[in-house]
């Protein structure tokens, strides 16, 4: 039986017609840039650079959250999930990210209580069902994650969980984007924008970003033929002098968003400055928590280790 929106995304004919559509349409070299890492995966899962001209050039961006969450924070997260009477929750993917000497994965192997959770509430009904222990979320993600994680810390705060703090590492995409091409080198003529994203925080942010710098951005799925529609159509902008913002993932992205997830992360965030490994610190880049649950930041329970390696498990 066919699932509705994910099959047809896949089918070989629909990645063929756009083939033939991109080579047809490619008169000259251009880059394009796909901003998240899990773009990035379906992309090489499904070999689409090789179904592209060779004037098409496919730029890897930033990558996803847990990439570019920055070795000073998982040295923090090993730290925190050291000490005794913790139970350190986190998704699944961060767990084999090293920080500068070691990963949490080597840290739990070492005796830390290290759990893998699938979505924040796991982790505060953690703390529910064992009041005696410290139970801290690695709050990371794109704008994707963060509206769970606010919900969860909003849950917290109105349980008035004494034992459980959250530890963010939360990222935005817009401001990224504007700091790439900010950069005189920076070689991006076209961005496919995550879909996830624009889900939540729809696309408005992305105009001032095309209008001043002069470059397309399409907003794009994950599947295959959502990609290369995504290209083809940014293709199409490039090689008629435009740089519009466009959606090309309607089925699940309209111009504003998600009204409710974004005013959850006005309440619970606010905007900070954030360290992106591999890149360095970008203004405005990031989520931190604001005043009002500053009191479950785990910063300010733990603070940062003097020395990464130090581990106190008991």
């Amino acid at each position: 039986m066919a699932i509705k929106y994910l099959d047809e995304f896949r089918h070989p004919q629909g990645v063929k017609h756009y083939q033939q559509k991109i080579t047809a349409s490619a008169t000259r070299a251009w880059r394009i840039m796909e901003i998240c890492g899990g773009q990035t995966h379906s992309i090489l899962k499904h070999n689409l650079p090789e179904l592209l001209p060779a004037n098409l050039e496919l730029l890897h961006g930033p990558g996803c959250p847990v990439c570019v969450t920055p070795e000073q924070k998982i040295d923090q997260a090993i730290y925190i999930a050291s000490q005794a009477k913790v139970i350190f929750c986190s998704y699944g993917d961060m767990l084999r990210v090293r920080g500068s000497q070691t990963s949490l994965l080597d840290c739990k192997g070492k005796g830390a209580d290290v759990r893998i959770v699938l979505s924040a509430m796991d982790a505060v009904q953690l703390a529910q069902q064992n009041p005696s222990r410290e139970v801290v979320f690695f709050a990371i993600g794109f704008e994707t994650t963060a509206p769970g994680n606010a919900l969860a810390i909003q849950t917290a705060q109105r349980l008035g969980l004494k034992n459980f703090s959250v530890l963010v590492s939360q990222v935005t995409v817009p401001a990224a984007m504007d700091y790439l091409l900010a950069s005189p080198q920076h070689g991006i003529d076209g961005f496919l924008a995550a879909g996830h994203v624009c889900t939540v925080m729809g696309y408005g942010e992305y105009y001032e970003i095309a209008t001043q710098h002069h470059t397309p951005i399409v907003v794009t799925g994950f599947e295959p033929v959502d990609i290369m529609k995504g290209l083809y159509h940014c293709l199409l902008q490039l090689e008629s002098g435009e740089s519009q913002v466009e959606n090309c993932y309607p089925r699940c992205v309209n111009e504003t968003g998600n009204l409710h997830a974004q005013n959850l992360l006005r309440e619970v965030f606010t905007i900070i400055d954030m360290e992106w490994r591999g890149i360095g610190v970008i203004k405005a880049s990031g989520l931190g928590l604001s005043a009002k649950y500053q009191n479950l930041d785990a910063n300010y329970r733990y603070g940062k280790p003097e020395n990464s390696s130090t581990q106190k498990i008991d």
